[in-house]
């Protein structure tokens, strides 16, 4: 365990002490969200992701350590383990170099070099390595060794049978195999090449290129894998060979012997035909591995950005779900989500039915008092905005619009959720009323999608589902437990996300909730079906309890804090159980007052969680996402024939990738900002400086009116 928590603390950079109590909340069954918020003292204030860092190196350290045992376990029972090998492999730093130890010993199916055993071979290929013959001929050596009984028939046999014997042993030696793999990951160039360069696709970039493997970036090597996958081009690493076969002849050969040729034969197939292929598929699948690990981090900085979207309070919404010939689906949800009223109408091709479709939606605007309308970022959005942008303009009320993702919606129509959500709607329809709440709550609604379906990823159809998946779940229930949740309005999908609660407690929750009634404390989870005390000390502080009369219950402040809130308050001269959320100015001005060391002494506990309490009763019952990128409301349509190259605009961050972001300036296709022009300083990864979700001002620098696309800067704007 010593081992392991030096090498995470190295990595991460943070102290062997922090690892070793991190790793002991761990094994006590705290979740990440719970030791980042509510352990910061015995961590020493690691955040939710050097935790989530921590956790995955500790989980693949500890299953390098299992695979170790085993394969120790696996040579011993063969009689071969020897101290030296032993102390190799306890030694060994990665799953390769511990498989590429084991390989001599692993149980082979038959090979050229097993038959070539069988059939007596193996002595003379060991005497042929031995090199002890300086003079004489092979063939005659050789003469020994035929067996005609084995199907040894000539000395020519004898011969090739054991050079198939040196070539899988060399083949097997883990050292040459480390040193080939460096060798070819540190000048190798993967190269592509075009299947039919005559055919249009997505790829021809890669029809005839070429770049070091060492360096080419993690979007590059997705995208050649998929134009592999869908047989646009043909891929293969390049390596110096003549080096590795004069690496590999310099190691092996005496060359005083008079088995040179024969050893030299052996070396060249050891290397085309074993060493090569088995090597460039482990640097391919090294580099694929890095590529999805990015992919699959630029996927959850987003899905993050998107679920902390500001949420637009207390506005009667209109959901527009665009289409064209099965028409727009319209939705309108109250202040609260409750949906009050649903319809199709059909603006676009082929009806174009605008004065039957702008009657219908203005009567439910005036109807229902709508605020905003939310469209759907899908099939006919565009042509729906302009329909939109000139429906406003005849309302009696303000009302404005904005474009949101549509991405999952049809996927959460169609599920179960939706359907004992709204079982008497028609599924067609539940995707305008996920798009009207999405808006309203980003959070609430996104987190009944699968994570992946959400889709604000880079090649996410493309890299480790599984580990995809595992880091979307992560994000999804980082973001949640470090906004908090509403204990009685809160949906069974946003409860199972918060720390502690398992489906079946998130299903019980809202079980009692309709049987009981509203929770009036925190205390009340306790009598929760299956939510016992260990699950209470995880998810009590995540779940507000607005209706509380104890101010503490909506916030984050922890109940195993509340003696120290209390004695906080007493401190500065007020009685907590009398205080108002509405009447925190007098308490807020003393609470900035304060020394928070002296406080740290006086009550007994760290400063971390003075600071955290004096946060939360600062301003209890708030919502951090308020404090987010507020959503851009449009009242008119932008065209990309009414751009100029010069003009100055504002815009949603949409997908940051590595090689730049997707800006929505409100033309029909999400315009980009290179890496190259993200900011007037050198930027190496686009995500130090832009999340989706983000506002910003972008410079247009070109357009191209055929593909419909366009090019911005953010250089001396933001």
């Amino acid at each position: 365990m010593n081992n392991i928590s030096q090498k995470i603390a190295l990595e991460l950079g943070i102290k062997i002490s922090q690892v070793d109590k991190t790793i002991k909340l761990i094994d006590e069954g705290n979740t990440i969200p719970f030791i980042a918020r509510y352990r910061k003292e015995v961590t020493g204030n690691l955040d939710d992701e050097i935790l989530r860092k921590l956790d995955d190196r500790l989980k693949y350290l500890r299953g390098l350590e299992e695979r170790k045992e085993e394969v120790i376990r696996l040579i011993e029972s063969q009689g071969k383990l020897t101290e030296e090998l032993k102390k190799q492999i306890a030694d060994a730093e990665t799953q390769t170099e511990v498989e590429d130890l084991y390989r001599p010993y692993k149980q082979k199916k038959r090979t050229r070099a097993t038959i070539a055993k069988e059939k007596g071979l193996e002595p003379f290929a060991i005497k042929i390595l031995e090199q002890m013959e300086k003079s004489g001929n092979v063939e005659d050596i050789a003469v020994s060794f035929v067996d005609k009984d084995r199907g040894v028939e000539t000395v020519e046999d004898a011969i090739l049978g054991a050079m198939d014997i040196i070539a899988e042993n060399i083949s097997d030696n883990a050292i040459y195999r480390k040193n080939i793999r460096r060798i070819s990951y540190t000048t190798g160039k993967l190269t592509t090449t075009a299947v039919n360069e005559d055919e249009k696709s997505n790829y021809e970039m890669y029809y005839n290129f070429s770049e070091n493997v060492k360096f080419i970036p993690s979007h590059r090597i997705l995208a050649i894998n998929r134009g592999e996958k869908e047989g646009f081009i043909k891929v293969k690493l390049e390596v110096d060979e003549d080096r590795i076969v004069n690496y590999l002849e310099r190691k092996i050969i005496d060359k005083d012997s008079i088995y040179n040729s024969i050893i030299k034969e052996a070396i060249k197939d050891s290397y085309k035909r074993l060493i090569k292929p088995s090597i460039e598929r482990e640097i391919r699948s090294e580099k694929f591995e890095e590529a999805s690990d990015k992919a699959i981090e630029v996927f959850g900085n987003n899905l993050k950005s998107l679920i902390l979207g500001a949420p637009l309070k207390d506005k009667v919404i209109m959901g527009f779900d665009p289409a064209y010939r099965t028409g727009c689906k319209i939705a309108v949800i109250d202040e609260t989500g409750k949906l009050l009223d649903v319809n199709t109408v059909y603006p676009t091709k082929p009806q174009e039915d605008i004065e039957g479709s702008s009657k219908v939606l203005l009567d439910m605007i005036e109807k229902y008092n709508v605020d905003m309308i939310a469209i759907g970022n899908g099939t006919a959005s565009r042509e729906s905005e302009m329909f939109v942008a000139d429906l406003i303009k005849k309302t009696k009320r303000e009302v404005y619009y904005t474009i949101v993702s549509e991405a999952g919606a049809s996927v959460y129509s169609a599920s179960k959720l939706a359907s004992e959500e709204y079982p008497d709607i028609n599924v067609s329809l539940r995707g305008a009323i996920s798009i009207a709440r999405r808006l309203q709550d980003p959070m609430a609604e996104l987190v009944k999608i699968t994570p992946r379906s959400i889709g604000v990823g880079q090649y996410q159809h493309d890299v480790n589902q599984k580990r995809l998946d595992t880091t979307l779940t992560n994000v999804v229930e980082d973001a949640v437990n470090s906004v908090g949740v509403d204990l009685n309005t809160a949906t069974p999908s946003l409860l199972s996300y918060v720390s502690g609660v398992s489906s079946t407690v998130s299903s019980n929750i809202v079980k009692y909730r309709e049987e009981v009634g509203k929770f009036s404390t925190r205390d009340e989870l306790l009598k929760v079906p299956k939510l016992g005390k260990t699950s209470f000390v995880q998810c009590a502080g995540f779940l507000k309890v607005p209706e509380s009369k104890n101010i503490l219950d909506n916030t984050r402040v922890h109940p195993e804090s509340y003696e120290v809130a209390r004695k906080l308050i007493e401190f500065i001269g007020y009685d907590i159980s009398k205080l108002d959320i509405k009447n925190m100015e007098e308490v807020v001005k003393k609470l900035e007052n304060l020394n928070v060391e002296e406080l740290s002494k006086k009550l007994n506990v760290g400063i971390p969680t003075i600071e955290d309490i004096i946060k939360e009763l600062k301003k209890p019952g708030r919502d951090i996402r308020d404090e987010m990128p507020k959503q851009i409301l449009k009242s008119d349509v932008l065209k990309i024939e009414d751009l100029k190259e010069g003009m100055i605009l504002t815009g949603t961050v949409r997908n940051v990738t590595g090689f730049g972001a997707f800006i929505d300036i409100g033309i029909k296709n999400s315009a980009l900002v290179h890496i190259s022009e993200l900011s007037d300083k050198f930027v190496k990864n686009p995500m130090d400086i832009i999340s989706a979700g983000d506002i910003v001002k972008v410079r247009v620098i070109n357009i191209d009116l055929e593909k419909g696309k366009v090019s911005l800067s953010m250089k001396g704007l933001n």
